[in-house]
């Protein structure tokens, strides 16, 4: 399935969302700036908060895989596709590689964030958390995020795409109480592939978006 753009595919998905969700507590959790632009709308109709989630791979030289996924709090999660054998090998050969990949990563995620990216855990606890991303290649960054979120007891978690791999719904099964899904793929191209239009706003105003939700709503 293609959409014209990311507003497109958020009107889809905000119709089956709301009746089951208008009435609840809800947080809505974007997962890139794309992932905003979809939030954004979501979060309007639920009349709920929005925040964004950032995580980013860490990659090894020699491999296609990323090893694992580091988020904007620090916190890493490893490729739970490699073996325990794999893994502790990176661990022993690559150590220092993989500790400088996340100060980098680490860095790169706080400056795009600045002070309007931030998760508030009061606003997570006992909620329903609808976690949104614009396109799932992979269910690495659900791994991610699901690591994040699990300290605050949430009632629920909702994983919410337009388009996503085979094994990123797999993940989806495996971590979310809910899950909406517009399409899935078995040969995931890119994000971009599934959208005619890819004009996103800065991501100065994806921030100001973020803000502006969380006044109106907090």
């Amino acid at each position: 399935m293609y959409f014209k753009n990311r507003t497109e595919a958020a009107g889809k998905l905000t119709q089956l969302i709301t009746p089951k969700y208008r009435y609840e507590n809800c947080a809505v959790v974007a997962l890139s700036d794309g992932g905003v632009v979809i939030a954004s709308n979501i979060a309007a109709q639920l009349h709920c908060v929005l925040m964004m989630l950032l995580t980013e791979p860490v990659t090894l030289p020699g491999e296609n895989s990323p090893v694992g996924s580091i988020d904007q709090s620090g916190g890493f999660t490893f490729n739970g596709s490699f073996s325990t054998g794999q893994l502790e090998d990176f661990q022993s050969e690559y150590r220092n590689y993989i500790e400088q990949q996340k100060l980098e990563k680490l860095h790169r995620m706080n400056s795009l964030l600045g002070s309007g990216g931030i998760i508030e855990p009061d606003l997570l606890r006992y909620h329903n958390v609808i976690l949104v991303s614009d396109g799932l290649s992979t269910g690495l960054s659900l791994n991610a995020a699901a690591a994040y979120l699990k300290p605050y007891k949430l009632e629920k978690l909702i994983v919410v795409t337009p388009v996503a791999s085979v094994d990123a719904v797999d993940r989806m099964h495996l971590l979310a109480d809910d899950m909406y899904c517009l399409s899935v793929t078995e040969n995931y191209i890119n994000t971009n592939h599934y959208y005619e239009d890819n004009t996103l706003p800065t991501h100065e105003e994806i921030i100001t978006t973020i803000k502006d939700i969380v006044l109106n709503w907090k």
